[in-house]
């Protein structure tokens, strides 16, 4: 009877701040098993953003130790499938996904949604949002396209020319949402001159990424840019083009991380590129499906909150999906060989 006083107590206060516009806030102190997982370990943007998800936890002192779950680059889909299965059945409160399993994930993320777990996206949505509480977006997925085709005619200049995208997985929703908004930002007739020759997949992992680089090369000699919005398949693509003294001829650019992409920045290979905090993105994760499992946070469109020192949020219907609900993070940081340095330490 006590736990369904709170619980109704608690649902009262997230109608209350619903109906006043007041913002949300977080509850030290409480108590709840948690699962943060990437589409698979080994990869540092998603160490960062575990990284980001720790300081939530010893902020919001929740005496339940975060449980960092991965599959293997091999066996992503399918494990990411297991490990969500698997939590549903251990009864934790919330998952954090960053998915690479398509809708395919699906079942598993609805038993678990159905079971009353808070199931949290990050980096990579469920693309129906079916079993998804909501998604907590890193960047509007509109400006990574214009950002892609930015980078893309500001290396390639007024000439223009032939380039490729090396992308990680065809399975995954941001991935694929992010080249769905190049092609549709390069409309514009400003970017009339740049010519999009080919989509391969390194699903990242860093040999297929390389070996998928170096088949570009060989494919398409009188293309001179490379377009890779992983941080894997970036660094992979830019030893390719080291490798093969190619960084004269053909650069690449995407979105990759500062201290992985230095040096490939100072030989050429890649004059910019861009990308955005992993780390607030695991922290302000870690904020929402904590507020919801806690039941101060309601996924309503609307629904205002504050995650620490991130600041204030408002939860929002997701304009790249039609049944998602969205938190939007951002802001991007482009890198360049003025500020590379800094960002790199």
């Amino acid at each position: 009877m006590r736990k369904y006083l709170l619980a109704t107590a608690a649902t009262a206060l997230v109608l209350a701040m619903a109906t006043t516009g007041a913002f949300a806030q977080a509850k030290p102190g409480q108590a709840v098993d948690m699962v943060l997982l990437p589409k698979f370990l080994g990869i540092l943007p998603f160490d960062q953003a575990h990284q980001g998800a720790l300081e939530a936890e010893k902020e919001l002192q929740n005496s339940k130790p975060l449980q960092f779950l991965g599959p293997t680059p091999e066996n992503s889909v399918a494990g990411q499938i297991e490990i969500t299965t698997n939590a549903t059945t251990q009864g934790v409160g919330a998952i954090m996904i960053s998915n690479n399993s398509g809708d395919q994930i699906v079942p598993a993320a609805k038993a678990a949604h159905d079971k009353g777990i808070k199931v949290v996206t990050w980096d990579s949505p469920i693309p129906s949002a079916e079993g998804e509480d909501v998604f907590v977006a890193q960047v509007d997925f509109s400006e990574t396209g214009k950002v892609l085709a930015d980078m893309a005619l500001s290396i390639l200049g007024a000439d223009g020319g032939k380039f490729a995208i090396l992308s990680a997985s065809p399975d995954a929703a941001n991935q694929n949402a992010w080249i769905a908004a190049m092609k549709d930002a390069m409309k514009d007739p400003k970017y009339a001159k740049l010519e999009l020759v080919d989509t391969v997949y390194g699903n990242d992992q860093s040999e297929e990424s390389y070996n998928q680089a170096q088949a570009l090369l060989d494919k398409y000699p009188d293309m001179k840019l490379i377009v890779a919005p992983t941080s894997v398949g970036i660094v992979a693509g830019a030893k390719a083009l080291q490798d093969e003294n190619m960084c004269d001829k053909v650069k690449i650019t995407g979105l990759g991380v500062p201290s992985e992409m230095l040096a490939y920045n100072k030989n050429g290979c890649s004059p910019e590129f861009a990308l955005w905090s992993f780390v607030d993105l695991g922290y302000l994760t870690y904020q929402v499906a904590y507020q919801m499992a806690t039941g101060t946070l309601e996924a309503k469109d609307g629904a205002k909150f504050t995650a620490g020192r991130m600041g204030e949020y408002t939860i929002t219907k997701d304009p790249t999906r039609k049944a998602g609900l969205r938190v939007l993070m951002g802001p991007f940081s482009v890198y360049n060989k003025d500020n590379i340095d800094a960002a790199a330490k």
